[in-house]
C-alpha cells in the first residue's frame, strides 16, 4: 500500500479494487486519528508545546504566571506601569548622571567640588540695624549706611558650621552683637561685641556650637 510523503498515512494503491476502498479509507483515518492524538486534552489556558523532536509529538502545559504584576516607580523615577512593556527614568527633579543641571533645596552631604565657582549670594542692608535670618548662611550680607549699624547673631537659627559673611560698604562702623543666649567670640576689643574695622572690610561669623559664634577677619 502507498503512503504519505510526511507522515507515512497509508493511502489505497491505484490498482486497489473498489471493494478494498472502505477499509483502505479507515486505515488512512485511524493513521491520521492516531497521529493527532495528542492534539486532544487540554484546558483552558494551557498551551501546546512539543514533547520531544518527534513529530506531531505535543503535550499540554500550564504556563508560568511571573508574580511581577506592576513596576512603581520610587522616589526619583519616572515611569513604571502594570501592564505591556513599561519603562523606568530619572525624574527630571533629581540629579542626573551627565549634563548641566540646577539644584534648588538640595543637601549635598560631603560634596567633592572639582573646579569651577561657588558666587555668593547678596543680601544688601542699609539700615541701622539687622538681625540676621536662616536665609542668610552662606551669603554676603553687605552693611551700608552713614551711622553706625547693629548687626545681631540670633538664636536658634543657624546649625553648626555654618557661616555668614559680613561687610560694611558704608561710613557707619557694624557692631556684633548677641541675640539672647547668643555668645560672641572673638579678638575683637570687646570679644563678645566685636566691630568691623572700616569701611569696605569684612567679617565671617561662625556657629561653632549651639547659639555660639566665632567671629573672624577685619576687626576691632
Amino acid at each position: 500500500m502507498a503512503t504519505t510523503t510526511n507522515f507515512g498515512w497509508e493511502t489505497p494503491d491505484d490498482t486497489d479494487l473498489v471493494k478494498d476502498g472502505a477499509a483502505a479509507m479507515r486505515t488512512l483515518g485511524n493513521s491520521i486519528d492516531t497521529s493527532f492524538v495528542d492534539l486532544k486534552g487540554g484546558t483552558s489556558g494551557q498551551m501546546l508545546t512539543k514533547a520531544s523532536g518527534t513529530d506531531l509529538d505535543f503535550t499540554w502545559v500550564t504556563p508560568e504566571i511571573g508574580d511581577i504584576t506592576a513596576v512603581t516607580a520610587g522616589t526619583g523615577l519616572t515611569g513604571g506601569g502594570t501592564s505591556g512593556s513599561v519603562s523606568l527614568a530619572i525624574d527630571s527633579t533629581v540629579a542626573t548622571l551627565t549634563g548641566s543641571q540646577t539644584l534648588t533645596n538640595k543637601t549635598l552631604t560631603a560634596p567633592v567640588i572639582n573646579g569651577g565657582l561657588i558666587n555668593l549670594t547678596l543680601n544688601a542692608q542699609t539700615g541701622t540695624s539687622y538681625t540676621l535670618v536662616a536665609g542668610d548662611s552662606g551669603k554676603l550680607v553687605t552693611m551700608s549706611n552713614a551711622s553706625a549699624i547693629t548687626l545681631t547673631l540670633p538664636p536658634s537659627v543657624f546649625a553648626v558650621g555654618e557661616q555668614i559673611n559680613i561687610a560694611q560698604t558704608g561710613a557707619g562702623q557694624v557692631t556684633f552683637a548677641q541675640g539672647s543666649g547668643v555668645t560672641i567670640v572673638s579678638t575683637g576689643a570687646t570679644a563678645s561685641a566685636p566691630k568691623i574695622s572700616k569701611q569696605y572690610a569684612a567679617a565671617t561669623a561662625i556657629c561653632t556650637a549651639s547659639n555660639t559664634f566665632l567671629v573672624i577677619g577685619a576687626l576691632a
